[in-house]
């Protein structure tokens, strides 16, 4: 079985370039995930904030998910349960603006220094966007542009905890599904693991691995490569020991970007493919996906394309 795609970012400086290029592309293509080693944040600075994010939780949050725990009766579960997920959460918005100052609990330490994650974050995203931009034959910085909106991307981080979980049979810590957006960058737990991948019928583990970060694919690059690239769809799997810390940034399209296949790649395979992916507005995507997501993408997809039909939209 093929191994999960692990790339040194720092090859691409010398004489591998060229096959660590290849092995992205395939990653990609293939994967639709694939992990960061040597992405150029330091390490020091990755363990601060995973040892500040974790001091949050145990602060902050941990008391309030054992009192939802109690409140669900979540603790004896007999049956499945499907409408809902054993994690711990909050939410950073980054752009188009941000709403650091208006999140309570926070420390000024944890604040700041989440601010500056997220720089290095954002700055690393457009650089992959830009490395895909070679590997799909597109001009430098086309992908960014496809997804900025009047006022840029939406930026956005999800800080999640997985508590250990007496009843992992009964209850995900994270449902199956795609991602929506554009692509996901993931500061994972060195050392509990429980996301995991579908991959040619079998769910295939996304390996903790210390100071990496997990890339991953949204629906609009699928839409963006009209299918080249795909968003793969994943979970996270609660576990009975063990905390898992998953700090996922979101670099996805602004709210009223108008989101197409890119032409340079329909041309290319106008012979041998006919599907064309829809058009559309990312903010109508959002919001059949608010009640979608955890179900199947194809769906999505073809909803928006019989919209598509009756509501012309006009490419700037």
């Amino acid at each position: 079985m093929a191994t999960f795609p692990v790339i040194n970012l720092e090859k691409l400086n010398g004489e591998e370039r060229a096959a660590t290029m290849e092995q992205i592309n395939d990653a990609c293509e293939n994967w639709g995930f694939f992990e960061l080693l040597n992405h150029g944040i330091p390490h020091d600075f990755l363990d601060t904030v995973e040892r500040l994010t974790k001091e949050h939780y145990k602060k902050c949050m941990e008391q309030r998910f054992k009192e939802l725990v109690a409140s669900k009766a979540l603790e004896g579960l007999q049956a499945e349960v499907t409408d809902m997920d054993w994690e711990s959460t909050f939410f950073l918005r980054h752009l188009p603006e941000s709403n650091m100052a208006d999140i309570p609990d926070l420390t000024d330490e944890y604040r700041k220094l989440m601010k500056e994650f997220a720089l290095k974050l954002e700055k690393l995203a457009e650089e992959l966007l830009d490395l895909l931009c070679e590997n799909l034959g597109l001009e430098k910085g086309y992908l960014k542009k496809a997804l900025y909106g009047a006022r840029g991307p939406t930026f956005g981080t999800k800080v999640s905890n997985y508590p250990p979980c007496p009843t992992p049979d009964k209850i995900k810590g994270l449902r199956a599904h795609t991602d929506a957006g554009g692509i996901i960058l993931l500061f994972q737990d060195a050392k509990v693991s429980g996301l995991q991948l579908f991959k040619d019928g079998k769910w295939i583990d996304v390996p903790p691995m210390r100071h990496s970060i997990v890339i991953n694919l949204g629906d609009q690059l699928e839409v963006i490569t009209n299918g080249k690239y795909k968003s793969v769809e994943h979970r996270v799997i609660a576990q009975t020991d063990g905390a898992r810390m998953s700090i996922a940034s979101f670099y996805n399209p602004g709210s009223d970007a108008v989101i197409y296949p890119a032409p340079a790649l329909l041309e290319k395979e106008a012979d041998e493919k006919k599907l064309v992916y829809p058009k559309f507005v990312f903010e109508d995507y959002m919001k059949l996906y608010a009640g979608m997501k955890f179900q199947a993408k194809k769906p999505r997809f073809e909803a928006m394309k019989a919209m598509e039909t009756t509501v012309p939209i006009a490419t700037v």
